[in-house]
């Protein structure tokens, strides 16, 4: 059997259903994985979570940017989340 590679979008989306309380049962096995995959993917996400919040003292025009470049995808995803 081929491995899939899953995107950090997608893994996201699987972590953060799992963490607004979908079974994490259902959850593996409507996308296919392992209990123990979503848990390391979970642990992970919560690991670095924190990074999202780190201030910056007045961080330069292109360091600016490219946060935004990072937190703005992880924004959209939450969005889609909670309004569904």
């Amino acid at each position: 059997m081929k491995r899939r590679k899953w995107d950090s979008k997608t893994k996201a989306l699987i972590v953060i259903q799992g963490l607004r309380g979908r079974s994490v049962n259902e959850l593996c096995i409507e996308h296919q994985i392992s209990q123990a995959q979503y848990y390391q993917w979970r642990d992970q996400f919560l690991q670095n979570s924190a990074k999202a919040f780190e201030a910056q003292c007045f961080p330069s025009k292109s360091k600016r940017f490219a946060r935004y470049k990072v937190l703005l995808p992880l924004q959209k995803i939450l969005q889609v989340r909670l309004t569904a």
